[in-house]
C-alpha cells in the first residue's frame, strides 16, 4: 500500500479518486483550497483514519511541500478546468494549470515523492485532422487557453522524468461525467430547464460531435494505468469508441425529464473559443492494458442528470 497525495481532493474527479484509493487501503492526503471544490464531497473520506485533510493552495508552495511529507505517488488534479472563460482571465490558466504543476513538481522533489499522474486534457490536440485522435497525432496547433496551459504541464513532467528521475503518468482526458459533476453541458442544460422547461439556449449550432467517459470508468482507467505503465513517461488518451452530437445529448435530458423546450441557437459551429467542434480519442494503447469502459455516453448522462435531480443543492451552490 502507498502513501498518495491528491491535489484537487475536493473536486468532482478527485473526491472520487480519494474514496477509491481509501478502498484500495492506501492511505490519502487530500489538497484542496475549496475554492470551487466542496468539503461535502470528503465526508467519506473524513470517515476514514487513513485520510488527511489539507486545506491550502497549490500556489503555496510551503504548505503543498509539507503535505506531501511521506508520499509516495501524487494524482495532480487540481486545476482551474473552466475552459469556456479562459479568454476573459487567461492569467489563471497560467497559474492554476502551468505553475501550479511546477510547485507540484518541485514540492514533490523537496518531499522525495517521485510518481505522479497528470490530468490532462483532450484539449491539447486543439482541431487534429485524425479521427479519433492517437497520442501520436502531429503536435497541434493550440486552439484554447486552458490546452495550452495543460500542454506546458505535460512538458514540465516530461522534463523533470528526464531531469530528476521521475516517473510521470499523463492522462488526456475527454470530457467527464458522473457523480459530483459540478459544472459542463449536463449541469448547464439542466439547470436552464429548472428554470425554464418551455426553451433553452444552446451555445453553438448543436452540432458539436463530443466524447464523454463516466467518471469510475476514468478512474479504473487511471488506476490500471499507474499499476500497469512502467515507461519513465506514459501518455495515455482517455475516453471511448463513440460519440455523440450536442442536440443528442439534450434529446437524452429531455427526454428523461419529460419537457420539449424551444431551442434557441447561439449560431457557428463553436460554442466559444477554443471549442473544438469534433473530439474523438484513440484509446487503443489503453484498451491494450484489458481497460474498457463499462457505461455507454447515453447511460453516463443519465446517470449524471439522476444525480443531479438528487442532489439540486449543487446547483443552489453553484448559483
Amino acid at each position: 500500500m502507498q502513501r498518495v497525495c491528491v491535489t484537487g481532493a475536493a473536486g468532482f474527479i478527485g473526491s472520487n479518486l480519494v474514496d477509491r484509493l481509501l478502498a484500495a487501503g492506501h492511505d490519502v492526503v487530500g489538497y484542496d483550497n475549496l475554492s470551487t471544490g466542496l468539503g461535502e464531497f470528503l465526508e467519506p473520506a473524513r470517515q476514514s483514519e487513513r485520510f488527511r485533510f489539507v486545506r491550502g493552495d497549490v500556489l503555496d508552495l510551503e504548505t503543498l511541500t509539507a503535505a506531501m511529507a511521506g508520499c509516495d505517488f501524487v494524482f495532480h488534479l487540481a486545476a482551474n478546468a473552466d475552459v469556456r472563460f479562459g479568454t476573459q482571465h487567461p492569467r489563471r490558466d497560467l497559474e492554476q494549470n502551468t505553475i501550479a504543476t511546477y510547485n507540484v513538481l518541485e514540492a514533490m522533489r523537496s518531499a522525495g515523492a517521485r510518481r505522479i499522474a497528470f490530468s490532462s486534457t483532450g484539449s491539447i490536440y486543439g482541431e487534429p485532422d485524425v479521427f479519433p485522435t492517437p497520442e501520436t497525432a502531429p503536435f497541434p496547433i493550440q486552439t484554447s487557453l486552458y490546452g495550452a496551459s495543460k500542454l506546458a504541464g505535460e512538458g514540465l513532467l516530461a522534463a523533470y522524468a528526464a531531469g530528476f528521475g521521475f516517473q510521470a503518468y499523463i492522462f488526456r482526458f475527454v470530457s467527464i461525467l458522473g457523480e459530483r459533476y459540478t459544472h459542463g453541458h449536463v449541469f448547464d442544460f439542466f439547470n436552464k430547464l429548472r428554470t425554464d422547461p418551455s426553451r433553452i439556449q444552446v451555445l453553438g449550432n448543436g452540432r458539436q460531435r463530443k466524447s464523454y467517459l463516466y467518471v469510475q470508468d476514468c478512474i479504473d482507467a487511471m488506476l490500471a494505468v499507474t499499476s500497469k505503465a512502467e515507461a519513465p513517461v506514459n501518455v495515455y488518451n482517455l475516453g471511448t469508441k463513440e460519440y455523440v452530437e450536442v442536440n443528442t445529448s439534450l434529446d437524452y435530458i429531455c427526454e428523461a425529464l419529460g419537457v420539449q423546450p424551444v431551442r434557441e441557437y447561439t449560431g457557428g459551429e463553436r460554442g466559444w473559443i477554443g471549442d473544438s467542434p469534433f473530439i474523438l480519442l484513440d484509446t487503443e494503447r489503453v484498451n491494450s492494458l484489458g481497460w474498457e469502459p463499462r457505461l455507454t455516453i447515453r447511460d453516463g448522462i443519465l446517470r449524471t442528470l439522476a444525480y443531479l435531480q438528487d442532489n439540486t443543492w449543487l446547483l443552489e451552490r453553484r448559483a
